[in-house]
């Protein structure tokens, strides 16, 4: 092996440990919030569906900073945007206890944690990430980004419930916004603003499309426009669970500890499923479709949301569902970036992955806020699941007609896939 060999593997395990690592603290922090509603309700007294409000709020905000945030990292570099995020994200973190009004919570967050968490999310991370890797590594090196959010889900839950039984929830919380600054330093890691793919730095320089002109080729492509409808449906799907799983728990008669351990647990088998499918990915002429891929994730999620309607709610049953549902969370991210990337190439992905975040997030905001107020209306969470189990099935079916590519065809952007 030689030493330039060597230095560019260091590159990509620091790359990727780096994007990982700010994945894993910014998504747990995010995910494990859910776990403290019920305390906020307590405390504040505002309602059920008021606080949802805010949490819904967090989930639309998370993804309007999406496309901005990837405009403003493909412009100046990932690195800038990144500390603006992080810092936004633990003030705001650490700022929920004190909030008492409906207004206070939304700043706190929906603004600036949600707000900070977008600004060093997956639209970011992941266009940070395609660029400075080779192309032929870009599957597993997203799938391996991605389950580093699954592992932060998995660590920061139950370690928001030890906290919280030790020292109380609003020290929970407050260590929670804490940690997350430890972000910081990927931020230089991930710094570089260029717009050639790793891999091919010989490329010839071609003319740069403006953000404006690919925004309106991919606003015509109905392959990218089928991408956002079922990324709609993903968000609604992990909004509801992330936000109202702790209720599903309570409604059910369990312990709040199985609240804890199930949202941990999605985080876990997370990881399994984001490496599995990133594996699987490939950018560069995958083993499997991707959209093929996607349509069974969806179909997936379906089934497991039925089988669990009808099975006894035991201990057992939440978490083995929770397993379930822990594959298939967030194991949509890869072969969605990467239908992005081959759609249109890695010079805009950041914009382009961040315009598909803002359509998931759209769907986050109604499954956090009809979760609460289907609570209030019918003392129940099933109305929710019959709606998921409804999305879920056509978002398995919406991406079907997509068009993919298959190896060595022209990508529907017409760059190089």
């Amino acid at each position: 092996m030689t030493d330039t060999s060597r230095a560019s593997g260091a590159t990509l395990t620091l790359v990727l440990l780096a994007a990982a690592g700010t994945f894993a603290l910014t998504m747990g922090a995010r995910q494990s919030m859910g776990l403290f509603l019920g305390p906020l309700n307590t405390q504040t007294g505002l309602g059920l569906a008021s606080i949802s409000l805010a949490f819904a709020f967090g989930q639309l905000w998370w993804g309007l900073t999406q496309p901005f945030a990837g405009m403003a990292a493909d412009r100046f570099g990932a690195g800038r945007v990144m500390v603006v995020g992080i810092v936004m994200l633990a003030l705001g973190t650490v700022l929920v206890p004190l909030m008492t009004t409906t207004a206070g919570l939304i700043l706190a967050i929906g603004v600036l944690a949600a707000g900070g968490s977008g600004m060093a999310g997956p639209a970011v991370l992941m266009g940070a990430t395609t660029r400075l890797v080779p192309a032929d590594k870009r599957g597993v090196a997203t799938g391996i980004v991605n389950a580093g959010g699954s592992f932060g889900q998995f660590v920061f839950a139950p370690l928001a419930a030890f906290i919280t039984v030790t020292a109380g929830w609003v020290t929970a919380v407050q260590a929670l916004g804490v940690i997350t600054l430890l972000a910081l330093p990927a931020a230089w890691v991930l710094r570089g603003a260029s717009h050639t793919p790793a891999g091919s730095p010989t490329a010839p320089a071609a003319p740069r499309e403006s953000i404006g002109a690919v925004l309106s080729r991919a606003s015509r492509t109905p392959s990218y426009l089928m991408l956002c409808a079922g990324f709609f449906v993903c968000g609604f799907h992990v909004a509801f669970i992330a936000t109202h799983l702790p209720g599903v728990v309570a409604s059910c008669q369990l312990p709040p500890q199985v609240g804890a351990w199930a949202l941990g647990t999605i985080g876990l088998f997370n990881i399994v499923g984001s490496l599995a499918v990133g594996w699987a990915v490939g950018f560069q002429g995958g083993r499997w479709r991707m959209k093929s891929l996607l349509s069974l994730i969806y179909a997936t999620r379906a089934v497991a949301v039925l089988v669990f309607l009808l099975a006894p709610k035991t201990n057992t049953t939440m978490l083995v569902f929770a397993a379930v549902i822990g594959v298939t969370y967030l194991s949509t991210v890869p072969p969605t970036a990467g239908l992005v990337a081959k759609m249109f190439g890695p010079a805009h992905m950041a914009t382009l992955f961040g315009v598909v975040m803002l359509a998931h997030q759209m769907g986050g905001f109604l499954g956090a806020y009809l979760g609460g107020k289907s609570f209030e209306w019918t003392g129940a969470y099933d109305w929710m699941w019959y709606a998921d189990i409804l999305l879920a099935v056509g978002a398995a079916l919406v991406h079907l007609p997509i068009r993919e590519a298959r190896r060595g065809e022209p990508a529907l952007g017409g760059v190089p896939a």
